[in-house]
């Protein structure tokens, strides 16, 4: 390990005025420098702190859950959020303000910045999602008896492929996890056979799965008809989505819409396009319901997760831009299939375990979308198998949230 320290230093000052260089060529900001130098300004945390890590968008909306039931659960113990890109901080800055005790950076793994880190911080333990693999980060926390976990892991077969061929080094580095927890089987497969301690390495299921159906009830003149949500969409893809809709009208008479925009301010711009379609429309603050009306504008906010088990499918928006995709799991957990544009950097993982199986469709296009929107709503087959499909993969993944909680437990009492 003393080895690793030295090159990692010297490779990283050697590469530093380079990377500096590039950023500024590139414009772009060095966000969080300080920080993951290890220059961090805790307030004062006291003795007892839990420490999470996601280092980006996905892994900080994983872990909102977790965060919560562990506030919960050990009220006595201060939380710390890290993550390691800007979109992840801007994410976790919203989300955990209320939640956190603390929000930075997690260091650069170079044994200066980590020591640095770890003596402002001073972690009991340390929770970081998905397979983070931090070799300096675990050595020192194994050093200063800090129970270092990896949750919700997971690793792609590229990169299983390549952690393989340096078994002889991930050996020696995953002993100091004092657990491996993955969010499949072949996970775990995976990291036991690169070095993880078997006894150490279980499978957990997936935390972005451990998500509860609103207690909810809601009349808004559905009735028999079919109706389709088009969720949190963005600018451009109201078009796409009334356009298909507009043509499906003309083979499935019954067919509705609800169209929520991802913001709501964007409501006057998207009714003129929605008045171009011809049909019969509403808005929900107005108290317009689909006995009258083909579409209705979701111009309320909170409603949209609670209209989710009212729909017969949802196509989620974020998709046809370069937005990364939003959560499809509000609406497969009532077991409404979803339809997703290409574009899904920020649920990826998601996606490929729902576009696996018939409870979720990922399409090109626009016309692949209508054609994927007039199957569900015309193969009754097809559409029951769809829905099966969102329950099995829920009952797949369900329990991850109690595993990790139940693990803390037995260490932190």
């Amino acid at each position: 390990m003393f080895i690793y320290e030295i090159l990692a230093t010297i490779i990283f000052l050697v590469l530093l005025p380079f990377y500096y260089i590039v950023r500024v060529i590139q414009k772009k900001y060095l966000y969080g420098w300080r920080e993951k130098l290890g220059f961090v300004n805790p307030p004062d945390l006291g003795g007892k702190i839990i420490m999470l890590h996601g280092v980006s968008v996905g892994e900080v909306i994983a872990l909102e859950n977790l965060t919560k039931k562990i506030k919960e659960t050990f009220p006595d113990y201060k939380i710390v959020v890290t993550t390691g890109t800007k979109t992840g901080q801007e994410i976790a800055l919203k989300k955990y303000e209320k939640l956190a005790d603390f929000i930075t950076y997690f260091p650069f793994d170079v044994p200066f910045a980590v020591k640095s880190f770890l003596k402002k911080i001073h972690p009991s333990v340390v929770l970081i999602a998905e397979t983070e693999l931090w070799p300096d980060f675990a050595y020192q926390c194994k050093k200063r008896n800090i129970p270092l976990f990896v949750i919700n892991g997971r690793i792609s077969d590229s990169t299983f492929n390549a952690y393989k061929r340096m078994k002889f080094f991930f050996k020696h580095i995953l002993k100091n996890y004092a657990g491996l927890y993955t969010q499949s089987i072949e996970d775990r497969d995976k990291l036991i056979a690169i070095g993880a301690p078997a006894e150490n390495t279980e499978f957990m299921g997936n935390l972005k799965f451990d998500i509860k159906k609103l207690d909810v009830s809601i009349d808004i003149g559905k009735g028999e008809n079919k109706l389709i949500i088009a969720g949190s969409t963005h600018k451009g893809e109201d078009e796409i989505i009334l356009d298909a809709f507009k043509n499906i009208k003309e083979k499935v008479k019954n067919a509705k819409l609800l169209l929520a925009s991802r913001h709501i301010e964007r409501i006057p711009d998207i009714e003129p396009i929605v008045k171009k379609t011809g049909l019969p429309y509403g808005f929900r603050s107005k108290g317009d319901t689909f006995q009258d009306k083909d579409i209705i504008l979701l111009d309320t906010m909170g409603e949209l997760g609670k209209m989710y088990s009212i729909c017969d499918f949802a196509f989620i928006g974020g998709s046809f831009n370069n937005t990364g995709g939003h959560n499809p799991l509000e609406a497969a957990v009532y077991n409404k299939p979803v339809i997703t544009g290409p574009c899904i950097h920020n649920f990826k993982d998601i996606y490929g375990i729902l576009t696996h199986t018939n409870a979720g469709k990922l399409v090109k296009t626009p016309k692949e979308l209508e054609q994927q929107m007039l199957k569900l709503l015309t193969d009754e087959n097809y559409y029951k198998d769809a829905q099966n499909d969102c329950f099995k993969v829920f009952e797949a993944q369900k329990g991850a949230l109690d595993f990790v909680i139940n693990k803390l437990k037995s260490l932190l009492s």
